[in-house]
């Protein structure tokens, strides 16, 4: 069932924008009935998308009842968010400057539909701080919904979710839902969603090795939602459920997110990241993004590195490392048509820099070979550049 990407003299470094299949393509072994019907057919699919359900929530350490079935990361980013339209008292919408476009370019939406909203700031790290965060609380004290990520999709950067937790339960006044993005952490770093008291959380198969077009919405409480139809995952998220990507979103979390497998894969991707920064720390046209990383910096997840190269655009040098054999990007791929790095900005990265910058992103079957291999081509375009 499992294979792993292979493609003659190519070498992919762009896992976060999807990673490397590990499943074959779903067959008729999956169920193909609807599992809304109530025949036998009907009724196996039915069986099997329950049990991918409580296969999910048992790595996530979940209760089942939490678990939803969505389309991707950006449908359950988008759920909770436009629910607010749906809660006429639901106050202030904040989110954090680094979020991914789903929530970055959803806010302005529904700041155009009338919301009230605003940005948390970051630190030159690329983090959302307690004392950021409690000063915007300060500012914003009509704020119902609080949405910031766990990694940062461009920068790896690692929020510290229990704190930021900590700092909106103990506020006065009404109570926020929290609101995380976790496509870019489960599988990467330890997750503890019951024990951070998050009220929504986001994953995406594709992340995971799985298919596209599946997602998970984990949510603490069911919500009024902006939308309806046919009443699929308890009205959450209405259309036909998609089983055989359920199952294999269940098989992707189980084989990367419990916590011996993560444990084992992250302690390769870090080696790797040793030998990739130490590497580039020597190249003096090389600026990490930011600038402050350094080698065993646990404030950065080992699966995504941001660097520039002085006097080489970005975009240069991924063409020139396309034609090289070697997959990299500029940043999120939701954003690959623009070249502007609003989450670099908020950071303070000045402009030059963030043009130049690239995204370097690792996955479990990258080897310190192709990293060696990497370094190579990057001289090699250099001498040119």
């Amino acid at each position: 069932m499992c294979s792993k990407y292979s493609a003659e003299d190519r070498h992919y470094f762009d896992w976060a924008a999807t990673a490397a299949p590990e499943l074959s393509s779903p067959d008729t072994a999956f169920p193909f009935g609807n599992p809304s019907s109530p025949h036998q057919e009907g009724r196996t699919a039915r069986e099997a998308l329950e049990s991918a359900r409580a296969r999910c929530a048992a790595v996530l350490g979940i209760p089942v009842e939490t678990v939803y079935f969505t389309s991707g990361g950006t449908e359950s980013n988008c759920i909770p968010l436009y629910s607010c339209l749906a809660r006429q008292s639901s106050g202030r919408i904040l989110a954090s400057a680094a979020e991914h476009s789903s929530v970055s370019e959803n806010l302005q939406t529904l700041e155009r539909l009338g919301k009230l909203v605003g940005r948390i700031p970051l630190d030159s790290s690329g983090a959302v701080t307690k004392d950021l965060l409690s000063k915007t609380l300060e500012k914003y004290g009509d704020t119902r919904f609080a949405a910031i990520m766990a990694v940062n999709n461009e920068t790896g950067t690692i929020n510290d979710i229990a704190a930021l937790r900590d700092v909106m339960r103990n506020r006065e006044g009404p109570p926020i839902h929290f609101h995380c993005d976790m496509v870019q952490a489960a599988g990467k770093i330890p997750l503890d969603i019951a024990g951070w008291d998050i009220d929504s959380a986001s994953l995406s198969a594709h992340k995971l090795g799985g298919p596209r077009g599946i997602g998970l919405l984990y949510l603490r409480r069911p919500f009024e939602i902006l939308y309806s139809g046919g009443g699929q995952e308890r009205g959450i998220r209405p259309g036909t459920e998609n089983v055989a990507g359920a199952l294999a979103l269940a098989h992707c979390l189980e084989n990367h997110a419990l916590p011996e497998k993560l444990n084992h894969e992250r302690t390769g991707a870090r080696s790797r990241w040793k030998r990739l920064l130490s590497a580039l720390s020597t190249i003096e046209r090389c600026r990490l993004i930011p600038a402050g990383r350094d080698i065993d910096d646990e404030r950065f997840s080992p699966y995504i590195l941001q660097a520039g190269f002085k006097d080489v655009p970005g975009e240069v040098m991924t063409r020139a490392l396309d034609d090289m054999g070697f997959a990299v990007s500029t940043g999120s791929a939701c954003s690959s048509d623009s070249p502007e790095r609003p989450v670099l900005a908020a950071m303070g990265v000045e402009d030059n820099l963030s043009l130049e910058g690239i995204r370097i992103s690792q996955g479990w079957s990258t080897t310190d070979e192709e990293i060696d291999l990497l370094l190579d081509a990057i001289a090699e375009v250099l001498k040119f550049l």
